[in-house]
């Protein structure tokens, strides 16, 4: 048997069996919400999301068949890569709904940001793991604390700017859990948090623009049952309150034309993305809702597995990194439509429409299994499960 076969079936099955169950979900759920649509461009977006995905498996296999270390050379350019992406999405980006985070290039349009994101996770586990071997005064915690916090800071900062608050959000439980896995003392990180939310107040008032305010506020104000306008704000949250629970315990069936949304109460646009918990809420009620709940629990559980047994600390912190970022989407977009977080643009991975975040996330995972499938050294020794919870030996 050839090493490239003996790689693949060495792939965590149960882990890919998963990754396509979800990306099959997110396909029928996509031609659920879109199927009535007059427009003909947003109800066939179910087959473009089905190109989406067999480009993602694609990047998937390419990842996963390739040992991760290439990161050690590949990670720093990978980064700025993505970050000289958000430079140009700044000057030359295209609008959509109040975000400047696309870019077209020829016929397609990319979200740059989900790219800049995946070069960070790469970028920020070399220097967690690996440039303190370059140098004595690089293994100095403080400076392997600001190096990292430099690289997250930037092209959060541009993704702030171009108004995509949900993705900016997803950096930070992205970069708090890779330095918590670095070897980075606690105290340290106490005084980062600390700061951080001191500065929460400042960024509020000063920081944010007034819809991303009115977000939060009408979410508050709902929480404390005050009145609201329904039809402009707290339209958005009001309806998918309305939609998902009126699907009680089974829904109301697949293609149901009673449903809230084939009724146009939910945004067309966002219905497909942002929104397509609502929708699958809305038709499977809350059993269907918990069920695909399960499966990204079980995915990211099974992630958690692979970095246990990973190799060394830079598969560790990769694996973490991804973990971070899958469990940052589903909790935003899960959240702000059930009204425990601020409604923000952010989709649900492997379920929501978006070719970039599709391919992204497929990319990652197929780190994940890299990580996985070279978890034994050349000496053909596997590694046993690493028992420090910081990620370290």
């Amino acid at each position: 048997m050839t090493p490239l076969f003996r790689k693949f079936f060495g792939l965590n099955w149960l882990l890919f069996a998963n990754m396509l169950a979800l990306l099959i979900v997110g396909i029928f759920a996509i031609y659920s919400a879109c199927w009535m649509r007059d427009d003909p461009g947003l109800s066939g977006k179910w087959r473009s999301q089905v190109i989406y995905a067999v480009v993602g498996l694609i990047f998937f296999f390419g990842a996963a068949l390739t040992d991760y270390q290439w990161i050690k050379k590949l990670g720093i350019p990978f980064y700025i890569f993505g970050l000289i992406l958000l430079i140009l999405t700044h000057f030359f980006g295209a609008e959509i709904n109040n975000s400047k985070s696309w870019l077209k290039v020829g016929s397609v349009m990319i979200q740059t940001s989900q790219i800049a994101i995946a070069g960070g996770i790469a970028g920020m586990a070399v220097i967690l793991s690996q440039l303190q071997r370059l140098h004595p005064s690089l293994k100095n915690p403080f400076v392997r604390l600001l190096l990292t916090g430099v690289v997250a800071s930037v092209p959060l900062l541009f993704v702030l700017i171009q108004g995509d608050f949900g993705s900016a959000f997803v950096w930070i439980p992205v970069t708090a859990v890779m330095i918590l896995l670095g070897n980075i003392p606690f105290r340290y990180i106490t005084v980062v948090v600390l700061i951080g939310t001191l500065c929460l107040p400042y960024v509020f008032f000063f920081g944010m623009k007034d819809y991303q305010k009115k977000r939060i506020t009408v979410q508050y104000k709902m929480l404390r049952g005050d009145r609201v306008d329904t039809q402009n704000e707290a339209y958005n949250a009001h309806n998918n309150l309305m939609a998902i629970g009126s699907g009680g315990w089974t829904g109301k069936g697949f293609k149901n034309p009673d449903t809230i949304n084939n009724k146009g109460f939910i945004t067309p646009d966002t219905a497909i993305n942002d929104f397509i918990f609502v929708v699958f809420a809305e038709e499977h009620g809350f059993r269907g809702a918990l069920i695909v709940l399960a499966g990204f629990m079980l995915m990211l559980l099974q992630c958690l597995f692979v970095a246990f047994y990973s190799r060394d600390v830079l598969g560790r912190l990769i694996v973490v990194g991804v973990v971070a970022l899958i469990f940052a989407h589903i909790f935003q977009n899960v959240g702000m439509n059930v009204l425990l977080t601020p409604i923000t643009g952010i989709p649900l991975p492997l379920v929501s429409y978006g070719g970039t975040f599709v391919v992204i996330v497929m990319f990652l995972l197929g780190l994940v299994q890299s990580v996985w499938i070279h978890r034994i050294e050349h000496t053909g020794e596997s590694h046993r499960p690493a028992m420090d919870i910081r990620g370290l030996r």
